[in-house]
């Protein structure tokens, strides 16, 4: 099967920011609030998967929240006018409202132009790569300048007053964290990005919330997922990928700052690595402390390791994000570290005027 190639000449990646809580907690904290210390295997946990803790959204913050955050500091930090983009994707499985997109919301919250093109793309763990794929083709055919690609996810909220779905298991519950990120992208001549692309719908099921769509909205189960196929699609049909990426491209591991992938665990991301030429050194990790953010896991790896960086030489980075769908992507991207801001930390939260608690009925 030949490769889905996407090409952007003159476009670049020109800052990234990530944004979430301060609330920071454990994985034996989480362990003592869902009261299964004795059950749980947390030793093997941390282990196999890397994770060691995450960080919560409070009550009331959501994806769009941390989003903003991250987006609004970026442009500070660039000394870029909010009036100068003139494309805006929001990409998350955790919207602020079935209707309308979140997207148009933070237009207005980030006080973009009314002449901004803004939309939502519900997708997960693949999302920051089709993300900057669809923002890059949006702004390479628009006469704008900068395009804002958001995206993010809070799957750790997965009890708050019953609105999260539950996960199935209590590893589910620990494996999960709540972050949002803001990537800029920009018009610039001698640059460009490369992607390539694959969707196999035939394993849909593979992850999967049945309900509380419109297909089935009177189930109310949990995410379903199904371990061994989705591990065996990240060490295969990934591995696959990012090697035809760099036979495409002419280059080896060698050639690369760093191999950032979407954080699902430790033990999957150890694999796909020795699969495709990366010794662990150029392996760059967020899983630790941020546990899987979805979409939002490769700019936080981005963060984690080269947010205090104030190198100016730009580094170069293959990434690849895989997950619901089933989907995955991978684009080489090049970024001084000084263009990857410090995280960001926040707990405001948008009022936007409804209750925010339920009203009893009388």
């Amino acid at each position: 099967m030949s490769l889905l190639k996407s090409v952007y000449n003159e476009i670049e990646v020109v800052g990234i920011a990530s944004a979430v809580s301060n609330h920071w907690q454990s994985v034996e904290e989480c362990a003592e609030q869902y009261g299964v210390e004795e059950e749980f295997k947390l030793e093997k946990f941390k282990k196999t998967t890397g994770v060691l803790g995450r960080w919560c959204a409070s009550d009331y913050q959501t994806t769009s929240d941390f989003c903003y955050a991250a987006a609004k500091r970026l442009l500070e930090e660039k000394q870029v006018s909010p009036e100068e983009v003139g494309v805006l994707v929001f990409v998350t499985q955790s919207a602020d409202y079935k209707t309308p997109a979140t997207a148009c919301v933070l237009q207005h919250r980030l006080e973009l132009p009314m002449n901004c093109i803004a939309f939502d793309v519900n997708l997960g763990c693949s999302g920051f790569v089709y993300g900057l794929n669809i923002a890059s083709s949006m702004l390479q055919s628009s006469n704008c300048t900068y395009a804002l690609m958001l995206c993010g996810d809070t799957c750790a909220k997965d009890e708050f007053r019953g609105r999260y779905h539950q996960k199935k298991s209590n590893s589910d519950r620990f494996l999960f964290g709540d972050a949002g990120s803001a990537t800029l992208l920009k018009k610039s001549a001698g640059n460009d990005l490369s992607f390539v692309s694959a969707t196999d719908g035939t394993r849909y099921q593979a992850l999967i919330t049945p309900g509380k769509g419109w297909r089935h909205p009177w189930l109310q189960g949990p995410t379903l997922m199904d371990g061994v196929a989705v591990f065996a699609f990240g060490t295969s049909d990934v591995t696959e990928q990012i090697n035809a990426f760099m036979q495409e491209r002419g280059t080896t591991a060698e050639d690369y700052d760093a191999l950032v992938l979407h954080q699902a665990n430790l033990f999957m991301l150890k694999q796909i690595a020795k699969k495709t030429g990366f010794p662990k050194e150029k392996l760059a990790l967020s899983i630790e402390t941020f546990a899987n953010t979805s979409s939002a896991s490769i700019p936080n790896a981005l963060t984690v390791c080269y947010g205090e960086d104030s190198g100016t030489e730009k580094k170069k980075f293959l990434c690849c994000g895989f997950g619901i769908g089933l989907s995955w992507s991978t684009v080489e991207l090049s970024i001084a570290p000084k263009d990857i801001i410090p995280l960001v930390h926040t707990d405001e939260y948008f009022v936007d005027g409804y209750p925010e608690e339920a009203e009893e009925e009388e």
